[in-house]
């Protein structure tokens, strides 16, 4: 299996320079629309409702400080993800990789996912809540 970092150098390899909150946002998207699609997960690494939306801390910690995030910062493997894996990854990029990083973190705020795990908290304050995969799935899976 694939680990966020090989999913964050493939979609890096694929738009050759991203804003750090939009590579959070398609490395969100590929996981719940891989899970969705083929029943499991793209990566492993745990993903958490920020107040931007979904972040997955492991990534973060790599690209933090960061605005904009080139094609081998991550260190991860592209070689690594499975044809089906980038294939997933690849539809999301066709659906996803045009919109900008506002636009994605807008929308992921009106799904179940991020605001199921954000019940209770307030807008704009600070949470490690984790989004888990049964919720990603749940809720991609409907659609």
């Amino acid at each position: 299996m694939a680990n966020v970092f090989d999913v964050a150098e493939y979609i890096l390899q694929k738009k050759k320079q991203v804003p750090a909150m939009k590579l959070q946002k398609l490395c969100y998207y590929s996981q719940a629309w891989h899970a969705a699609w083929e029943g499991q997960p793209l990566f492993d690494e745990r993903i958490e409702a920020w107040a931007n939306g979904p972040v997955i801390p492991a990534l973060y910690d790599k690209h933090r400080g960061r605005f904009l995030i080139n094609v081998g910062d991550i260190s991860g493997n592209p070689e690594n993800l499975t044809a089906i894996e980038r294939d997933s990854v690849d539809r999301v990029l066709a659906y996803y990789g045009d919109k900008d990083s506002q636009w994605l973190s807008d929308l992921t705020h009106l799904e179940d996912p991020w605001r199921n795990a954000r019940i209770g908290i307030p807008n704009g304050e600070r949470s490690n809540k984790e989004i888990t995969l049964d919720l990603i799935v749940e809720y991609y899976s409907s659609l």
